[in-house]
């Protein structure tokens, strides 16, 4: 993988940029959310988990179909949340 892959990657999954994108969907009712509810184990912060709607993933499902190249066909990836 080229860095320039690499630092778009980094610059995507930046907090400003991610989680904003995240909680935009959430309030157009595309995903829901909730903490996770056992403990995280030691060292590692609770987590925020993500999950497409009805709505979402028949949104996802048009996105998905009308995309060009290699991501056409591709199911959308879940994502969470440090607490």
């Amino acid at each position: 993988m080229s860095s320039r892959s690499r630092s778009g990657s980094r610059a995507l999954t930046g907090h400003g940029t991610l989680y904003k994108a995240l909680g935009r969907l959430e309030e157009f009712g595309l995903l829901s959310s909730r903490w996770e509810d056992a403990a995280a184990p030691e060292g590692r912060p609770r987590r925020r988990l993500y999950e497409l709607t009805g709505e979402g993933a028949r949104v996802a499902e048009r996105v998905v179909a009308d995309a060009p190249g290699p991501a056409a066909g591709r199911p959308p990836r879940i994502v969470s949340e440090p607490a």
